[in-house]
């Protein structure tokens, strides 16, 4: 394993910066956070401005649509766009980074060719149908029901904390397709049209203010037979190729963003006296340490699907569950350094302060991805 970049990595790089630098400054305002529909029509339009310069879906397959580069060049491009200050994905998060992948990886050739090009244009934007209430982060314990109906599936059920579902065309929904089975098997992976009838929607306001989330109430819902991904019954296996992506890759962006923010940290501390404390100064120094071993492990992770065929492994729960953590201590240092301030949630990094306590939840739970580790890295027994 190489983690060095090679002579053509690096021209990827330059080429990317020169294009980065020519494009950012024409963008307009960011709408703020609750705009749904313009944040939908900004996250959307700088998704084009990829595809037009040939950045979108860059490791994606080729005959996915994808530009079929390296996992290292998507790598470098999520590390490049993030310090240029480039748009993150936004609105367009669950279909480049969920459901895209997954149905490149699981679709038949006629569902590649439906969903995937709207995906990387930015036309059509997903939201993600996995959590149920009261199943926490056990997504087996799910009871929406789907019953086969001649070409249809009948699904009714509810969902919660769904992303992006005030905007979202199409939802990646689980449903149960066979309550007799095990919990894990009888499961099925689903691409459901938001508009279709019997889709109810309703925002949930989270703690840091925000509604990226919304619970969905399905009645009697028809899917088409036509679209499942992968069999039916076999819906969690295609579930566990979402969360791998999901946790290896999708929060790589999210690393350089906290290395930038922890520079900034430092830097208001030098200026508000913060800096003479030198137990300050050790928290911001090992917090650098983290973070630079994160990407590290990214680097790792990345380098160890290239290997296995582009969908990452499990080391992506070690990824994802340091990062959690590392994350939130990052944003008790920046309550650390703001001192009252803290209280002001028109102050930089209050309200990320609020949103980084999700992370213990977000992506399947911390207490799930140590059992991954455990089980399935260091070889544990299940229930100890």
């Amino acid at each position: 394993m190489d983690l060095a970049y090679t002579e053509a990595e690096e021209e990827f790089r330059a080429r990317l910066r020169e294009w980065l630098a020519a494009v950012l400054p024409s963008l307009p305002a960011k709408p703020s956070p609750d705009d749904w529909p313009g944040r939908r029509a900004y996250d959307t339009a700088w998704q084009r401005m990829l595809y037009d310069a040939g950045y979108a879906g860059l490791h994606w397959p080729v005959d996915a649509g994808g530009q079929g580069a390296t996992p290292t060049q998507h790598l470098i491009f999520l590390e490049e766009t993030e310090k240029a200050g480039a748009p993150y994905v936004g609105a367009n998060f669950v279909g480049l980074l969920h459901a895209g992948p997954t149905i490149a990886a699981e679709g038949t050739a006629e569902q590649r060719a439906r969903w995937l090009p709207p995906v990387l244009r930015g036309d059509e934007i997903w939201c993600q149908g996995f959590s149920e209430p009261d199943a926490g982060s056990d997504l087996a314990s799910l009871r929406t029901r789907a019953v086969r109906d001649g070409d249809h599936y009948v699904v009714s059920g509810q969902k919660i904390w769904t992303s992006h579902a005030e905007v979202a065309d199409w939802c990646e929904l689980l449903v149960r397709t066979d309550p007799t089975a095990p919990r894990h098997r009888g499961i099925s992976w689903l691409a459901m049209r938001m508009d279709a009838p019997g889709v109810t929607v309703r925002p949930l306001r989270t703690l840091a203010g925000s509604t990226e989330f919304a619970e969905m109430f399905l009645d009697e819902v028809r899917v088409p037979v036509s679209h499942r991904i992968g069999a039916e019954n076999d819906g969690w296996r295609v579930t566990m190729v979402t969360l791998s992506f999901e946790r290896g890759t999708a929060f790589v962006g999210e690393v350089v963003a906290c290395r930038r923010t922890l520079a900034a940290l430092a830097a208001e501390a030098q200026a508000n006296g913060g800096w003479d404390d030198p137990v300050l100064r050790r928290r911001l120094g090992r917090l650098n340490a983290e973070f630079r071993a994160l990407w590290r492990l990214t680097q790792w992770n990345v380098s160890e699907a290239q290997s296995s065929g582009g969908v990452p492994g499990t080391g992506g729960s070690v990824f994802k569950l340091r990062y959690s953590h590392a994350r939130q201590e990052l944003y008790e240092a920046a309550a650390e350094v703001l001192g009252a301030d803290a209280a002001d949630l028109d102050r930089e990094w209050a309200l990320d302060r609020l949103s980084s306590l999700s992370y213990t939840i977000a992506a399947g739970t911390s207490q799930i991805q140590r059992n991954i580790v455990a089980e399935r890295i260091l070889g544990l027994p299940k229930g100890r």
